[in-house]
């Protein structure tokens, strides 16, 4: 449940529209949001490898999109690696 919320509030604040959930800005967030529980979970597990397979996929594809991001909107890349704090 909690889970459902934290997602609700990141489309809110990096949709560009109201139907906005999809966009490269919101995925990007949410993928982000995703590597950081994992980091929490991987201070309490440091042997789950199997989950850390599944994290080197999340960075992986984050990096796609923000390389995306860079070339197709390269001041929107700027906003959104700086909220994010990347």
């Amino acid at each position: 449940m909690a889970e459902q919320v934290t997602k609700k509030t990141i489309i809110e604040k990096f949709s560009q529209h109201a139907q906005d959930t999809g966009s490269v800005e919101v995925q990007i967030a949410l993928l982000t949001e995703h590597m950081n529980r994992l980091t929490e979970h991987f201070e309490k597990n440091p042997k789950d490898f199997s989950s850390k397979r599944g994290l080197l996929k999340i960075v992986n594809k984050r990096r796609q999109f923000l390389k995306y991001l860079e070339k197709s909107n390269e001041e929107q890349y700027k906003v959104v690696t700086k909220r994010l704090q990347i």
